[in-house]
């Protein structure tokens, strides 16, 4: 299910074939750089640049000998290019390579996710204006608190996928560096110069200090990003699926025509792309504790981190990429139930109503404490015996002497409720 969405796309990102086209790149840049420095003669460098390739079936059938997969590839590269080859990997230790092409990698996934949440930050501005002034019932603790508008509910979504495109920014801001100097970072057998030439042509800057490696505080805050995009998402799909149930259902998730929900049960039409977001949600924030624990390396660098990298980079990335795609079309092709929203509001017979109530009577000049204790006493009674707030309201006399019955009316009316909706949307929207 997942690789059908992804691998024509982010997949592909994280492919072999693009992970040593990513190394070819760098160790190409490098000899560009040399040849600028007068070190690689520019007839060999014409010829690197031509013949320059690799073949991942042979880097494979090599890598099963030596075992050292950068190796196995600047072998395959130089029976592309002869003797020439000479001049590549020039100065360099593996991780000028691989570092520096990861960070290239991972920018690249990053443009897609930012492309992913554009597009979810375009849904949820236009579903939050569509239902802008739909009432439903705001709710805390899972109980009803006071009259919202479903508008306002997915506005919330909307400002928060705000915020994760400013963080996606700072990731890829830290993430767009790489690193050419040597086996443990002082340029023993280089020129930084060619640090500097090298990773302008790829778009990158050269860290400012670096062991043998880039350091991993960099590449955690680059999973901080996605486990915050996926959790978020949670969050959203956790919103739909208590909506979608029986006693509730105001949402619903996308039912397509020929699904089925139960083997057993004809009738089911359950949250289940809401439910596969949340639980592969935690693989990705699972992945994070990984990259924070990459971040302690013993002395200038060993290769405790790789191997892990080599799952929570693709894994994360791959389904951080999925699952905005599925909130996409959740949301896009959602069923949505004002009517059922109404029923829900009118379902505790005005006592969501209760704090308006409460303040009007202080306003007549009852002390907090007083006006609480009246309108809780109602409140209670109501609730216990499945009784009309209102009816009780007006006929408790302490209430009925202090308000007038056209003032009581007021307070069970939405329109306060929508006042100020419009002053959020203008806020957030500008």
């Amino acid at each position: 299910m997942i690789e059908r969405y992804t691998l024509p796309e982010m997949g592909a990102i994280w492919s072999e074939e693009n992970k040593y086209r990513k190394w070819l790149e760098v160790e190409l840049a490098v000899c560009e750089a040399w040849a600028r420095l007068g070190q690689v003669p520019p007839a060999a460098l014409r010829n690197i640049q031509k013949k320059a390739g690799f073949s991942v079936e042979r880097i494979e059938e090599i890598e099963k000998v030596v075992k050292h997969d950068v190796i196995a590839f600047l072998t395959s590269v130089a029976e592309h290019i002869g003797e020439d080859s000479r001049f590549v990997h020039l100065g360099l230790t593996s991780y000028d390579i691989v570092d520096t092409a990861l960070s290239l990698l991972i920018l690249e996934s990053l443009e897609r996710v930012e492309k992913r949440l554009l597009e979810l930050r375009k849904i949820l501005r236009k579903m939050a204006l569509k239902y802008k002034m739909t009432p439903c019932i705001g709710r805390t603790h899972g109980v009803h608190a006071e009259p919202i508008t479903f508008g306002f509910k997915i506005l919330v979504w909307y400002e928060e996928v705000n915020r994760h495109l400013k963080r996606l920014k700072a990731a890829r801001e830290v993430i767009s560096v790489g690193r050419i100097a040597g086996s443990v970072g002082t340029y023993i057998h280089l020129d930084p110069r060619v640090e500097k030439y090298a990773l302008k042509s790829l778009g990158l800057k050269p860290a400012p200090v670096s062991t043998q490696v880039l350091q991993r505080d960099r590449h955690a805050e680059v999973m901080s990003c996605l486990a915050l995009i996926v959790t978020s998402l949670e969050k959203f799909a956790l919103e739909i699926r208590h909506l979608q149930k029986t006693e509730v259902l105001e949402v619903e998730e996308p039912f397509t025509k020929g699904q089925k929900g139960s083997s057993a049960m004809p009738h089911k039409r359950n949250p289940v792309r809401c439910e596969r977001i949340a639980g592969l949600a935690r693989i990705v924030r699972g992945n994070l504790q990984v990259a924070l624990e990459n971040i302690p390396l013993w002395h200038e660098r060993d290769i405790s981190h790789s191997s892990a990298e080599r799952v929570i980079f693709p894994d994360s990335f791959i389904l951080t990429d999925y699952l905005l795609k599925e909130m996409v079309d959740i949301i896009a092709n959602w069923h949505v139930y004002p009517r059922r929203m109404r029923q829900n509001i009118d379902a505790t017979r005005g006592l969501i109503f209760s704090q308006a109530v409460m303040l009007a009577l202080t306003r007549k000049g009852l002390t907090r404490e007083e006006a609480y204790k009246l309108v809780q006493n109602c409140s209670l009674r109501a609730w216990q015996e499945n009784l009309d707030f209102r009816q009780l309201v007006a006929a408790d006399p302490e209430i009925s002497r202090r308000l007038s019955a056209e003032e009581i009316e007021a307070c069970f009316s939405l329109e306060p409720y929508l006042q100020k909706i419009d002053f959020i949307f203008e806020r957030v929207l500008q």
